[in-house]
């Protein structure tokens, strides 16, 4: 099929301004989490149900975002929408309304109800303990002291759909550090964000860019730290599954910040979608020439590639991972040297996790003032969590740091399940 290449800045305006209004055109949106505990939960049978239903009852519907405005009902395979305890999840816009627990036998009287009659299937919706029904996801208590920065697309848009992720203003910051910014003021930026590592060390991320633009070297690496080992952690594998570009045009500016070409992307194979998802993602970004030669015709190249990890915990070391990528153990090595200096293939490496790469593109368009705005003075921004144990409402959430814990359990996550607080580990089992 003949699809619109990105050669200029203009080119990717154009698109923006296409798909959006192609997505606006949709009659309306059933968005199906198929992240990877919906998925186990069977919601990708849901998913197929409701195409079968819509197309008894002759009612066009689309499960990719066509590229020319289109009457239809988007059926759409989402990323984790965070509730994880209530799935499998599916939303219905423009309504946002969101429904729990939907299985395939409920699937007729959404059609039904919801798309035919505008109705909303309220035996399906979120129930306090006192029995109120809260419609809308946004009113719901386990979103609503939620701030969702890096997550901020998962299960709002599909998440195999460059065009969608365009018509959402998607690489719209790439063509800003392109074109509006030299790599000192991509660092300069970062570094005003105060954004540190969220991988568990909390380094400040625009000093290890910087100390990568200063090493003098023709060759520079970008490295995506996916290797998410710990116990009971999903943060970074819902991003990757939900949000694919994003992480992907974190680490085209941060290239760009760092004068870096090439990106590695280091997923466990414990992680098939995700890996699935990210491979989709690159194919489409490199047809359409968001990746690869002379990107919008700035002068710039970047090619990503995909790493799979054996699994092996100790792969999540910065030095054990780029020794794991060169195809040698994983193990890790005495430091200095760091890997800002001597790192994958003994060059200077920019090494961050999902989330932080997550967190650039909307520091970049929107700046480094507005991201300040969120979180107390030292440690601004968001931080993303997987809420598991014995908690009444398990899940992914985002929240701005300074959140209490208190916050976090009792009030998105429900509070303990029998009522007897104990104890919290934080970083999961094993502290990371």
């Amino acid at each position: 099929m003949a699809f619109d290449v990105v050669k200029t800045r203009e080119d990717l305006d154009r698109l923006h301004k296409k798909f959006k209004a192609s997505l606006d055109s949709q009659r309306k949106q059933i968005l199906i989490c198929a992240g990877t505990g919906c998925v186990a939960g069977g919601s990708l049978k849901i998913y197929e149900r409701l195409q079968e239903i819509l197309k008894e009852k002759d009612i066009p519907c689309s499960v990719m975002l066509e590229e020319e405005p289109h009457d239809t009902v988007g059926v759409k395979k989402s990323g984790c929408h965070g509730f994880c305890e209530k799935g499998p999840l599916l939303r219905i816009e423009p309504f946002g309304w969101l429904y729990l627990k939907v299985k395939v036998e409920d699937c007729e009287e959404i059609v039904e109800k919801t798309i035919i009659g505008d109705e909303c299937v309220d035996r399906l919706v979120y129930k306090d303990k006192d029995g109120n029904p809260y419609r809308q996801q946004s009113e719901i208590p386990f979103y609503k002291k939620q701030t969702r920065l890096a997550l901020e697309h998962c299960g709002q848009i599909n998440a195999e759909s460059l065009v969608e992720y365009i018509a959402v203003g998607g690489y719209q910051a790439v063509a800003k550090a392109l074109f509006d910014m030299t790599s000192q003021e991509i660092v300069d930026e970062i570094t005003k964000s105060t954004l540190r590592g969220r991988g568990g060390g909390g380094f400040p991320t625009g000093t290890k860019w910087a100390q990568v633009l200063a090493q003098d070297s023709e060759d520079k690496y970008i490295v995506c730290n996916g290797d998410e080992g710990d116990p009971g952690a999903f943060m970074d594998r819902s991003m990757m599954e939900g949000d694919p570009h994003r992480v992907i045009e974190g680490m085209i500016i941060a290239g760009k910040a760092t004068n870096a070409h090439h990106g590695y992307i280091y997923v466990r194979a414990e992680y098939p979608l995700a890996v699935e998802r990210l491979s989709i993602a690159i194919e489409k970004a490199t047809k359409r020439g968001l990746l690869g030669k002379n990107i919008m015709n700035s002068g710039f190249d970047f090619d990503l590639k995909i790493c799979q990890g054996a699994g092996a915990f100790v792969c999540g070391e910065g030095s054990a991972l780029t020794a794991s990528i060169e195809g040698h153990r994983g193990m890790p090595r005495v430091k200095p040297p760091r890997t800002t200096e001597h790192g994958l293939f003994d060059k200077p490496t920019v090494l961050n996790n999902v989330e932080t790469f997550c967190n650039v593109p909307p520091i970049i368009l929107k700046g480094a003032d507005w991201y300040c705005t969120f979180g107390p003075e030292k440690s601004h921004g968001t931080k993303a969590f997987a809420l598991t144990g014995n908690v009444n409402n398990t899940g992914l959430i985002e929240v701005p740091m300074g959140t209490t814990l208190k916050e976090v359990i009792y009030d998105i996550g429900g509070g303990v399940k029998g009522g007897e607080f104990k104890a919290v580990q934080i970083g999961g089992p094993s502290g990371g």
